[in-house]
């Protein structure tokens, strides 16, 4: 049954896994407004491997990285939501802006993005690769973005440094 857990539960679950045999699929965002390019993209990543791990953003880190008007969706349910689904096996919450504390602590056997970021930018791929793991990129649902969403339902207008091709 996926959970939130703590990142001392989630390095137990890595270890517990890895002694099976099972690969660990590890990948991270923000997940502010779920939408089908989340869910497809979510999937993907879980057919990569056995069990599949998100790091999510904290709020406070969205609004460090989006602006103040981000989140749309607090952080827990924003968790919830994703615990929901039945690709997702746990969800650890993060608050640095990057998700490099958690990657290099599960060293996950791969470690998935979407095709949006190129493999020279994505946060932990040196300690993944050097541990034996593997990179993946994932193609993302063209026209499908939170920031997308957001300027659809007229919301609100997203900050300037929302970056539309974000999920």
């Amino acid at each position: 049954m996926a959970r939130l857990l703590s990142l001392n539960e989630a390095m137990s679950l890595r270890r517990a896994w890895k002694a099976e045999g099972r690969r660990v699929v590890f990948t991270n965002g923000c997940f502010d407004l779920l939408h089908a390019g989340h869910v497809r993209y979510l999937e993907a990543a879980r057919i990569l491997g056995d069990r599949l791990l998100i790091g999510l953003n904290s709020d406070g880190s969205i609004r460090r990285i989006k602006g103040p008007r981000r989140p749309v969706t607090p952080q827990a349910e924003r968790a919830e939501i994703l615990l929901a689904l039945a690709s997702v096996d746990g969800v650890v919450l993060f608050e640095e802006d990057t998700p490099l504390r958690i990657i290099e602590a599960l060293i996950p056997d791969i470690l998935v993005k979407g095709s949006d970021w190129s493999p020279d930018r994505i946060v932990g791929r040196e300690q993944v690769e050097s541990n034996g793991g593997c990179v993946a990129t994932i193609p993302l649902l063209e026209g499908r973005s939170t920031s997308g969403l957001i300027r659809a339902a007229g919301l609100r207008s997203p900050d300037p440094g929302d970056d539309p091709r974000r999920p």
